[in-house]
């Protein structure tokens, strides 16, 4: 018999839900992800939830992280009614088909650029398709810039197509691969196997400001939550100090150079600032044990109080 201590431990899983907003629907689909959340919230094992938002020409789509914390519970809201529902409702939104994805807690959010490929095998092909697999990361793995490979199979009612995860460290690292002569080779070669593939890249564009521990990221809203502690003051002092009194009355510059100016500024400021907060952050962005929720109730408690210092320091400064 095994014992409790023996028995095996179920990790987290993340769906990730890969989509592209037909123009004109942005408010609907605005909608549509606060109605999603309000349900996510009421879903058994529901942890969290992240996007990373479209950033037009590198990355064209959205990319929706739901987490949960045991794969059972994934796929209970993956078969739901209210997710079906979630879906009827969001397909009239959208260009093209919604690519839904359920992948263990080893593989992590992009850094700091990632296409997911779906691949659908031919019945029976599998074998073929695996070792063309590993031919393809062969070659992969030596062109510049490659951070890794992850191969995630079919789940049954969730999705039907292998998903491969690859990561480059630049979007130019990863262009010259996926434009490379040796990958063209590769996938004409996966013909006689496969049924076509589909191919999004997402990037989050903060990451570089954060280190990640192995292949763990901090969840985008956590890295969102300490740009814009930064952001604020760095934002706030440029401003009164610099932007108004010397470059907009001293030196008559036009508004929009002066803001310009001082985004140039900011994202200097920023990275310096931001990768010393990760590191004081480190305890809540990437806990060394498992998440918890008291862990992320102390974080963003913690910066509540001092977004609110923030504001009563800048109140006061002239």
């Amino acid at each position: 018999m095994t014992s409790a201590s023996e028995a095996p431990v179920a990790t987290p899983v993340t769906v990730v839900v890969q989509l592209r907003v037909a123009s004109g629907t942005a408010a609907a689909f605005d909608v549509w992800q606060r109605e999603t959340a309000a349900a996510l919230h009421t879903a058994v094992g529901f942890v969290d939830a992240s996007a990373i938002p479209p950033s037009p020409p590198v990355q064209v789509d959205w990319a929706l992280f739901q987490r949960f914390a045991r794969p059972e519970f994934a796929r209970a809201w993956l078969a739901s009614d209210e997710w079906r529902h979630r879906l009827a409702t969001l397909r009239p939104l959208l260009v093209g088909e919604v690519d839904v994805s359920l992948l263990g807690d080893d593989v992590a959010p992009p850094t700091p650029v990632t296409v997911m490929i779906a691949t659908r095998v031919v019945p029976g092909a599998e074998a073929d398709y695996h070792a063309w697999a590993r031919r393809m990361d062969a070659a992969q793995s030596r062109f510049p810039g490659y951070q890794g490979y992850k191969l995630v199979p079919p789940v049954p009612g969730v999705q039907d197509d292998w998903v491969t995860m690859l990561r480059f460290d630049s979007e130019e690292h990863l262009q010259a691969w996926m434009a490379s002569a040796q990958r063209q080779r590769l996938v004409d070669q996966s013909a006689a196997f496969t049924a076509g593939f589909r191919t999004r890249t997402i990037r989050s564009g903060f990451d570089q400001w954060f280190p990640s521990a192995g292949s763990a990221l901090a969840p985008v809203w956590k890295q969102n939550m300490l740009v814009l502690l930064a952001l604020y003051p760095v934002v706030y002092l440029f401003g009164a100090w610099i932007g108004t009194p010397i470059l907009g009355d001293r030196l008559g510059l036009p508004f929009w150079l002066a803001l310009f100016i001082g985004n140039i500024v900011s994202i200097l400021c920023l990275s310096g600032l931001v990768p010393w907060l990760s590191r004081c952050f480190s305890w809540w962005l990437q806990p060394a044990g498992e998440a918890t929720a008291r862990t992320n109730l102390r974080g963003v408690a913690l910066l509540g109080l001092l977004y609110a210092g923030l504001l009563v320091l800048c109140s006061r400064i002239p």
